[in-house]
């Protein structure tokens, strides 16, 4: 090749418009080819000068794509695809620093050597490679281009703090996804921009970034190869990478190379570090934004003249060692180890006996491992492949089309698609390879949509997975600081621009479960400046809404319909509950006030209308003495207070004072005081969470189901519930206090000592079985000794008096009868010996009760029919209704009988709960 044309090195920075230049220079020929670092770039390039002078002219020729008009005057290419001996007026290589690169750099050293045009030869590249390219082309002449903006360093910053039109750069496809998520996140969505990217693929993405669809760009090193983006900031994620060895830092003018990709023309630009990537040292910042760096001092080298004699001959030729000291012998690639692997395998060796099947067998070597599946596995598919080209001069159309049906699919996630991208990049190089397919045109067709159809599946999950458009188009329209428009429907539904961002839920604005944390942070602010006059119309309707739109929960929270508006919390007074609202900030002071004022009217209204009879009570000022006392402790107890807490207050009660207590509806119980009114559902309901307040418990006990008589018993439960619930514990389970106190009527009657057995009335009353029933009476102090008897079947007259529904005997009788038919159809012989037996005695379990708690030192003699009643009440078993003591020893006798007579002076109260039975037995006097 004639060197008799112009060789100029055109170095500086990125942001010199060295790409810009070479382009203008190729065109100014009549033909030209220009090499370029990355499939990528070649496509930009590509369409640039199509632009200018149309497709019929320019050809496109990489690895995995070969477009090449019958006219071509301009060659696009990348480095390793650039044609040899073409003697093209003009010929460029750009990125020419890239010799130093470990994998790569023996391929641009070739050019760098060998490669010129016949009239002009440009080599591109970073002012490291000065003094290597003066050393080796001494003809050669300099060009120095500075950068058209500056470039300053900015330090360390959160991606969550990164400003717009920033590209974030990672070096390894999982640190680019878990940066671009984070983004999504945070800022509403990121393009992705990767080397390993189909251009169809890549230039969608970039599209996204360019037209403002996201702010922010999450790339790999691949940014730094000359291509042009509008972004200000660049941000270092690590500062170090895999070079296919090993982990190494990066170098200054690597970082430099990269953060250039920063400002573009004459708009200035920024550069630093984030995540975990640590803050640049002083010396490396200021060499990065004064572009001085080491020269390149040795250039990867493999030797280009190759012998096909042999393949042992071809190895040596390749490891041939260089003849200049500024070149270094590369390390061995991946053509030159998939080579040595198949010169190993008995019938490649066979085939390859001659200089075209060496040849060959080198060609095919070249097929790069887009796979990445690694050398043993790469060799196995090269070795086919040649095998084929070898014996049958090409590869057969039904081996193609198996390997390419296996990969066209788009269903998957980004790691499936992406893996059949680059397998069908193995399959586009091979049909891109001249006569290695019967039909070249069909197959580069067929591999090209087959990855077009990979490509914009890859783009679709890459966007689905990256890109939040409600939160980009949201943040977008916040800093553009323009009036934000929000609506909601009647089920609450927000939206705001016309994306759904999530719902009002009373005056609280619950964002979409679907967003993240930050994203949510994001989505929450924009909507609540949008939603600030929606608050205020919310609050007008609400304070006008009727009390039946409002209710409160068992655990205390305010409910406007379905939705929670506030909570009770403990005010100075039990039945003086304050209210705190749920009303968010942006809301504003006037809309909280608003609707904390409303709440306050709706609680203190349904305190006065369910504790009416108690506060009444608390206001009576009739009341003096003992008994305004007592009143206050039962307004302090919500109208419910155990008998046992206030015994002696209550002996100290004259006539007159509990009738004044009375008249307000206070019942004066055996075991419980309390005001019947206040024992049904609404008020017990209220009680309940008002005393839990006043208590400060976490968790509230619930209401019991309204209209049982008894419940399980909650030991578990805060001392005191049982009460506040209308209930008393009695062993398992407790009893409804107003019930009880007709069980305590019932067993006044009964001879405690002796022992009684439980009757109807009273199993009826509570609702249990007899062992239930047992296990209550224990619970009140008595004790039950179990016993079996022989039944005593009732008599019809009997049977009519019993409450328990004749029905029931009904249904149970036809099934004795019916067992024993059945034995006598089974066995006809015994019907005589059976109808001579006497049937067996049908036994029944049942339970004498008698007191057992511990008698006091002078203790009441049982009560019986004869004995007259009074109004005292021990605070041990239930005792008689009369004052009359038989102090001499007890006799060991079921009843016992004294001949005192009443105090006729003593009025029986008629509202004492045991006045039937006393006037009963005065009417028997």
């Amino acid at each position: 090749m004639s060197l008799n044309g112009r060789v100029v090195a055109v170095l500086g920075p990125t942001n010199t418009g060295k790409t810009t230049y070479a382009i203008e220079r190729m065109l100014g020929h009549r033909t030209g080819i220009i090499g370029l670092p990355l499939r990528l770039l070649a496509r930009e390039v590509y369409d640039r000068i199509v632009a200018i002078r149309g497709p019929s002219v320019v050809a496109l020729v990489t690895g995995e794509e070969r477009i090449v008009p019958p006219r071509t005057q301009y060659w696009v290419c990348t480095v390793e695809a650039m044609p040899d001996g073409m003697g093209c007026d003009f010929l460029a290589v750009d990125e020419i620093q890239v010799c130093a690169d470990p994998e790569r750099g023996h391929i641009f050293t070739d050019r760098l050597l060998r490669a010129r045009g016949l009239h002009e030869t440009l080599f591109l590249g970073s002012d490291t490679m000065r003094s290597a390219i003066a050393e080796l082309i001494p003809e050669a002449q300099f060009l120095r281009r500075d950068r058209m903006s500056e470039l300053t360093y900015s330090g360390q910053k959160k991606i969550s703090r990164m400003r717009p039109r920033s590209a974030i750069v990672g070096f390894s496809v999982e640190n680019v996804y878990a940066i671009a998520e984070l983004i999504r996140r945070q800022k509403g969505g990121a393009a992705v921009v990767m080397g390993a990217l189909s251009p169809r693929t890549r230039n969608a993405q970039v599209e996204m970034y360019q037209n403002g669809e996201v702010d922010y760009l999450v790339a790999t090193d691949a940014i730094g190869m000359g291509l042009n983006l509008d972004v200000d900031h660049v941000a270092f994620s690590a500062l170090s990478k895999f070079d296919g060895r090993r982990m190494r830092p990066l170098a200054p003018n690597e970082l430099a190379q990269i953060a250039g990709r920063a400002g573009r023309g004459m708009k200035d630009g920024t550069f630093g570090v984030t995540g975990e990537a640590r803050p640049l040292e002083d010396g490396v910042a200021k060499a990065i934004m004064e572009h001085r760096f080491t020269p390149q001092r040795k250039l990867n080298y493999r030797n280009h003249a190759l012998q096909f004699g042999s393949i042992s001959r071809l190895i040596q030729t390749l490891e041939a060692p260089p003849d200049h000291e500024m070149l270094v012998k590369a390390r061995e690639a991946d053509d030159l180890a998939t080579l040595k692997a198949l010169s190993e395998v008995a019938e490649v060796s066979a085939r390859a006996s001659d200089g075209p099947s060496v040849k060959l067998l080198w060609d095919t070597c070249r097929l790069p491992d887009f796979r990445g599946i690694g050398n043993g596995e790469h060799s196995d598919l090269v070795g086919v492949i040649f095998n084929y080209l070898h014996q049958s001069c090409s590869i057969p159309d039904d081996y193609m089309a198996r390997q390419i049906k296996r990969i066209d699919r788009v269903d998957g996630d980004i790691d499936a698609l992406s893996k059949r991208l680059a397998f069908i990049r193995t399959w586009t190089y091979v049909a891109q390879r001249k006569g290695w397919t019967r039909d070249e045109s069909h197959w580069r067709d067929e591999t090209r949509s087959v990855e077009d159809r990979l490509s914009d599946a890859l783009h679709e999950r890459l966007t689905q997975r990256f890109v939040d458009r409600r939160t980009s188009v949201l943040l977008r329209r916040l800093g553009q600081k323009e009036a934000i428009v929000a609506e909601v429907n009647d089920a609450g539904e927000v939206t705001v621009e016309g994306e759904f961002v999530g719902k009002l839920d009373g005056f609280r604005f619950s964002q979409d479960k679907g967003s993240g944390a930050a994203e949510a942070k994001t989505i929450k602010t924009v909507a609540l400046q949008a939603l600030a006059p929606q608050f205020h119309l919310r609050a007008d309707r609400f304070y006008n809404a009727p009390d039946t739109e409002i209710d409160y929960t068992e655990q205390g929270g305010l409910m406007w319909g379905s939705s929670a508006v506030g909570k009770l919390v403990a005010g100075a007074d039990a039945l003086k509950p304050r209210v705190e609202v749920f009303v968010d900030d942006i809301a504003g002071p006037e809309v909280a006030e608003k609707v904390q004022r409303r709440l306050q009217h709706f609680i203190d209204r349904k305190v006065a209308a369910l504790f009416e009879p108690l506060l009444n009570l608390g206001r009576d000022e009739g009341l003096t003495g003992l008994a305004r006392g007592f009143a206050f402790q039962m307004v302090e107890n919500m109208g419910v207070l155990p008998r046992a807490k206030v015994t002696d207050d209550v002996k100290s009660l004259d006539q007159d004072a509990r009738g004044a207590l009375r008249k307000h509806g206070i019942r004066f119980g055996q075991f419980t005081i309390f005001m019947p009114l206040l024992l049904k559902p609404a008020p017990t309901r209220l009680r309940l969470v008002l005393w839990s307040l006043s208590k400060g418990l976490d968790i509230f006990p619930e209401s019991p189901p309204p209209g049982l008589v008894t419940i399980p018993a909650d030991n578990g439960a805060f001392e005191g519930s049982d009460t506040m619930s209308g209930y008393r514990i009695s062993g398992i389970r407790a009893i409804r206090i107003d019930m009880l106190e007709r069980l305590a009527d019932m067993l006044r009657s009964e001879d405690s000592r002796g022992g009684f057995e439980a009757k109807a009335d009273m199993l009826s009353i509570t609702g249990m079985t007899l062992e239930q029933f047992s296990d209550l009476m224990q619970g009140l102090g008595y004790k039950g000794e179990k016993g079996e008897r022989e039944k005593v079947k009732a008599t019809p007259v009997a049977v009519a008096e019993v409450e328990t529904p004749v029905e029931a005997v009904a249904d149970a009788e036809p099934v004795v009868e019916a067992e024993a038919l059945t034995e006598v159809v089974a066995e006809p012989e015994a019907v005589v010996e059976a109808a001579a037996e006497v049937p067996a005695a049908e036994m029944e379990v049942f339970y004498t009760f008698t007191w057992s708690r511990p008698q006091r030192a002078n203790p009441r003699p049982a009560r019986t029919d004869a004995k007259p009643a009074g109004e005292g009440r021990g605070k041990g078993k239930p005792q008689g209704k009369g004052r009359g003591a038989n102090k001499g020893p007890r006799e060991d006798k079921s009843k016992s009988f004294s001949a005192r007579p009443p105090k006729p002076e003593k009025k029986i109260d008629p509202d004492n709960p045991f006045a039937a039975a006393l006037m009963g037995l005065k009417s028997g006097k």
